[in-house]
């Protein structure tokens, strides 16, 4: 029994960790790219990474939200139909 729920926790972290994964990846990749265009440019305006970052990861999401959709309910459905001891 112990074993189910940690099987259960262990599935739900990794159902957050790949699901969060493509939001924060692409958050990563224009942060990192806008850090180097401040470097070249020698703009160091600190509020000029958030604009882009925040689109960015806004579309990802709302691109991705189909598939987030899906894997949750998958989820959902897999929870709701567990049983004990199987």
């Amino acid at each position: 029994m112990d074993t189910d729920a940690l099987d259960i926790v262990r599935q739900a972290f990794w159902l957050v960790l790949i699901l969060s994964a493509p939001v924060l990846i692409v958050g990563l990749v224009v942060g990192l790219v806008v850090s180097v265009l401040q470097a070249v440019t020698q703009l160091q305006e600190q509020t000029l990474v958030f604009i882009p970052k925040i689109t960015a990861m806004v579309a990802v999401s709302i691109f991705a939200l189909s598939w987030l959709t899906a894997q949750l309910m998958e989820f959902a459905t897999e929870l709701f139909t567990w049983q004990p001891g199987t």
